[in-house]
């Protein structure tokens, strides 16, 4: 049996602690709060701080910084970024290779097409097509 944890030393040189997540076997860093039945793939990492709710998938490659919260039933499409202290609301869809800027704010139920950039600090709401809604 294998071991259930990586150490990776950071740009500051600090080793942090990752242990794989038992749904899919993403890296989960020390601090990081993974519901059980929240789906973490292969190759993706969760930062310290990050919470993910009930039912969340978060795809290959997805990298999910510190303190961001990802809300229940989210799907994270592969290899998209979520950043600092963002925050996802239930049941949104993010896709593939999008970039979800720190502290930016996606409403509940909202479908970000792929290749889309949050920028840092905004708040988008969209329909179930994925149309803007008004602010």
């Amino acid at each position: 049996m294998g071991k259930n944890y990586v150490d990776i030393e950071n740009d500051r040189g600090e080793t942090l602690r990752y242990r794989k997540h038992v749904n899919g076997r993403g890296l989960i860093a020390h601090g990081a709060k993974v519901h059980p039945t929240a789906v973490v793939e292969l190759g993706a990492y969760v930062e310290p701080g990050a919470q993910i709710a009930a039912g969340a998938h978060v795809g290959r490659g997805v990298w999910v910084e510190a303190d961001a919260v990802i809300g229940p039933n989210v799907d994270i499409a592969p290899h998209a970024y979520v950043g600092s202290g963002a925050a996802i609301g239930a049941g949104s869809k993010i896709g593939v290779r999008t970039h979800v800027g720190s502290g930016a704010r996606v409403a509940v139920g909202s479908l970000i097409g792929d290749d889309i950039t949050i920028a840092d600090g905004d708040s988008i709401a969209t329909d179930k097509r994925g149309l803007h809604l008004a602010a």
